[in-house]
């Protein structure tokens, strides 16, 4: 497993189940030729990949790193450690 959790939060998994079960439903749409069902399992892609998100951005996704720094926060400890 990585340690740096790639894919391992509750929003990468609900947001690639809701895909796959979109794909398994276009899937089965093209084997009967429901035109309709197709777009209907698109659509439930879709949505998966909204929800991912939302959940990503409600804070179940990756959280940052704590060793990352902003640009300004770079340049400031540079700074600092230059002896400026």
């Amino acid at each position: 497993m990585s340690s740096a959790a790639h894919g391992n939060t509750p929003a990468a998994w609900t947001g690639s189940s809701i895909a796959f079960i979109g794909f398994t439903i276009s899937g089965v749409a093209m084997i009967i030729a429901w035109i309709w069902l197709f777009w209907v399992g698109l659509a439930v892609v879709v949505l998966g990949g909204v929800v991912g998100k939302a959940m990503a951005m409600a804070g179940m996704g990756k959280q940052p790193s704590p060793h990352y720094y902003t640009p300004e926060e770079t340049a400031a400890r540079q700074a600092v450690t230059a002896g400026v």
